[in-house]
C-alpha cells in the first residue's frame, strides 16, 4: 500500500472489464464504488462505448448494484462532442452512431445534417449500414472533416468480436484517403477532459484500466497513476508485449481499495 501522501486524491475508472463483464459486477466493484463515495474522492467513469447515454450507464451499473451518477460517467461520445465544440462551436455533423453519440452533440449545439456537414463523426453502432457508410464516403471526399470517437476495432458480445468503430474507420479511410482524429483512449484527450470534468489534477489522479493497449498508455501518456486489472482484455503473460508498464497489475479492482 502506498504511503497516505503519495495516494490516489481522484480516479479515472474503466468501465467493462473493470468494473462489470457481460452485465455483472465484477469483485470489489461495489466496495469500491462504495468507499469512493464514502471517502468523498472524486471519479468518473469512463468509457469508449459511444453507443449509449451517460444516462442509459447510469442505470445499467445501477442495475447490478453500482451507485453511479450519470454526471460520473465520462464516454468517448461525450468528450468527442466536447472536443468538435472547443475546435469549431455550433457546427454541423452527419454522424453515424447511435443515441449516446447524436445527444452529445445536441447538448453542445450541433446540428446533425447530411448536407454539407462540417464534419462527419463515427461512434459505435450495432447497426452499421452500407447507404450511410457511402454517405461518409462522399462527404469526406467533399471536404467534411473525419473524426471518430474511438480506435477500438471490436466490440465484445456473447457470441464473440463484432467490428467497431476503428473497423469501419479504417474503411472509410481506405476508400477516402482521409485518416480519422480519434478523440477517445488512447489520446489522452480523453483523459484530460475528463480530469477537467472533475476539477482533479494528473498527479494525484490513478486510472485503472484492463486495456494495456488504451487504458495504461492513455493514463500514462497523460500523466496519471495507472493500474492493471486482470479481470478484462489482457492476460498477465501479455504485458511483456508492451514497452511501458503500470504502477502495479493486479486480479481485480477488489486489492485497490486499501489504496483509496
Amino acid at each position: 500500500m502506498p504511503d497516505t501522501e503519495e495516494q490516489p486524491e481522484a480516479w479515472l475508472l474503466d468501465m467493462d472489464g473493470v468494473l462489470i463483464h457481460e452485465e455483472v459486477a465484477l469483485p470489489g466493484a461495489e466496495e469500491f464504488i462504495g468507499r469512493l463515495q464514502e471517502q468523498k474522492q472524486e471519479f468518473l467513469v469512463l468509457t469508449n462505448n459511444s453507443i449509449y447515454t451517460r444516462r442509459d450507464l447510469s442505470a445499467r451499473l445501477s442495475d447490478v448494484g453500482l451507485n453511479v451518477q450519470e454526471e460520473q460517467i465520462w464516454t468517448s461520445a461525450v468528450a468527442t462532442a466536447q472536443f468538435l465544440s472547443n475546435q469549431v462551436p455550433n457546427a454541423s455533423a452527419y454522424v453515424i452512431g447511435e443515441a449516446g453519440l447524436k445527444t452529445a452533440l445536441h447538448k453542445v449545439g450541433y446540428t446533425l445534417t447530411d448536407t454539407n456537414p462540417d464534419f462527419v463523426v463515427l461512434g459505435e453502432s450495432r447497426t452499421y449500414s452500407f447507404q450511410n457508410i457511402t454517405r461518409a464516403v462522399q462527404l469526406i471526399d467533399q471536404g467534411a472533416r473525419f473524426v471518430a470517437t474511438n480506435p477500438d476495432a471490436t466490440g465484445p458480445s456473447p457470441e464473440g468480436p463484432l467490428p467497431a468503430t476503428g473497423s469501419v474507420a479504417a474503411l472509410l479511410t481506405e476508400a477516402t484517403g482521409k485518416e480519422p482524429y480519434f478523440v477517445g483512449k488512447p489520446n489522452p484527450v480523453m483523459i484530460r477532459s475528463g480530469l477537467n470534468r472533475i476539477g482533479a489534477h494528473s498527479a494525484s489522479t490513478a486510472m485503472v484500466g484492463d486495456r494495456m493497449d488504451t487504458d495504461v498508455v492513455a493514463g500514462i501518456e497523460a500523466g496519471l497513476t495507472t493500474y492493471l486489472v486482470l479481470t478484462g482484455s489482457t492476460d498477465r503473460d501479455e504485458l511483456t508485449r508492451f514497452a511501458y508498464r503500470p504502477e502495479d497489475v493486479v486480479d481485480s479492482i477488489a486489492e485497490l481499495i486499501e489504496y483509496i
